[in-house]
């Protein structure tokens, strides 16, 4: 026996078992995979930390280790962009109101549809748990809303419409306006309904109102508040969305981070429109405006969407670092967990606010005019550079030729 298991461990020299160790060891410094077992007792952070070890699992919790190791140093601004029905499943107010209390999200770029619906909450509205198993004729007989199993009452949809409307036709609506304007003052008047009604810590618009996070929306004219924004349009009512001002806004945002000697992380809940319009920041500094700059720093995406389809829900990071979205340098500090958002969200935020202490809100809302001027001062001086360069070239041709 003994000559048995002497052939099977040792089937090699030690000098070639001392290469073969040398070589591997490239390869092999990540930490063993050998976990206590579960107990019940953990914290959320501690069960992340300790079984989250592999596949996506793993890159959860690389995610969650990158948002608090790096991304919540107090020289970095975090963008997040929102998309998938979050807020009617509750996760506005269970998990991104808490990141944005204790400083861990600057600004939000998000669905529109998101938005309307987080605007129930802070009305006193009801949503209702539900099946998805349910006849939706019947529903629709009985004014009864679904949303996959999420269920509500016909009336939320126009009560909720009633008051956007209502806000929306108030004299200082009655202008152009970036998005972040038009949610910051409707996020005033939420504010002021959840007082009445004896409510906290309900809408997402009415938390952001209160820190001065600035929130957009990349198509606003796609969810129920851009309808009903039209809808008084009809009636003569002056409130229109100035795109250009959120696209420049936005990149604002992300340069005056830079600029400031600090960094930009960029957190994507989904995919879709509001993915790209947070990191398109970088392109429109680079490319658009000719400003010297070269990406993102952190990227960290949940989504359940492939890479292989095309489309911009799963352009991976180094997809992205083509573009100039992505710091081809900051590469290794960019994941992608794919994980259902309704999943990895509620976990990242019992994370964080388990592993680190809250930040000082940066109120971002209130310091868009200083950023925008910083913005429109590099722009000057790069389009300027850029004329006297093509003066230079053009001059340089016309003696060539002559």
């Amino acid at each position: 026996m003994a000559s048995l298991v002497s052939g099977i461990f040792n089937p090699i020299s030690n000098d070639e078992h001392s290469r073969m160790t040398k070589r591997a060891n490239a390869y092999l410094k990540g930490k063993r995979i050998d976990p206590e077992g579960i107990t019940g007792k953990e914290s959320v952070a501690d069960l992340v930390d300790n079984a989250f070890l592999a596949y996506n699992g793993g890159r959860l919790r690389e995610g969650c280790q990158l948002f608090v190791q790096q991304m919540l140093d107090p020289d970095v601004t975090v963008g997040v962009s929102l998309t998938g029905a979050m807020t009617p499943a509750g996760l506005g107010m269970s998990s991104l109101i808490p990141l944005m209390k204790a400083g861990f999200v600057d600004w939000i770029v998000s669905t529109g549809a998101n938005l309307y619906h987080d605007c129930h909450f802070g009305l006193g509205l009801a949503l209702h748990q539900g099946s998805p198993f349910v006849d939706d004729v019947e529903l629709r007989e009985n004014d009864v809303v679904r949303i996959y199993d999420i269920l509500f009452d016909y009336d939320v949809l126009l009560s909720t419409d009633d008051f956007t409307r209502q806000v929306s036709a108030r004299p200082e609506f009655q202008r152009a306006m970036s998005t972040a304007e038009y949610h910051y003052l409707l996020g005033g008047y939420v504010r002021e309904r959840e007082k009445a009604l004896g409510l906290s810590r309900r809408s997402m618009l009415s938390v952001a109102h209160e820190l001065s996070v600035p929130i957009y929306t990349s198509s606003p004219g796609d969810s129920s508040l851009g309808m009903n924004v039209a809808e008084v349009a009809l009636d003569g009512n002056k409130l229109s969305f100035d795109v250009t001002a959120d696209v420049n806004e936005t990149a604002a945002i992300v340069l005056a981070a830079k600029r400031s000697g600090g960094r930009h992380a960029a957190i994507m809940i989904g995919g879709g429109s509001p993915k790209n319009f947070l990191l398109q920041t970088e392109p429109q500094i680079q490319e658009v405006l000719g400003i010297d700059e070269k990406g993102h720093d952190y990227f960290f995406q949940m989504t359940d969407a492939r890479p292989d389809t095309g489309g911009l829900s799963g352009a991976t990071p180094a997809e992205a670092v083509s573009w100039g979205k992505v710091d081809p340098d900051r590469l290794p500090d960019s994941v992608v967990a794919y994980v259902d958002s309704t999943v990895a969200l509620p976990i990242l935020t019992a994370y964080a606010l388990n592993r680190h202490e809250p930040r000082p809100v940066k109120r971002l809302y209130q310091k868009r005019d200083e950023m925008m001027t910083l913005l429109l001062n590099e722009y000057r001086a790069a389009k300027k550079d850029r004329d006297e360069r093509a003066v230079a070239a053009t001059s340089s041709m016309t003696r060539g030729g002559g």
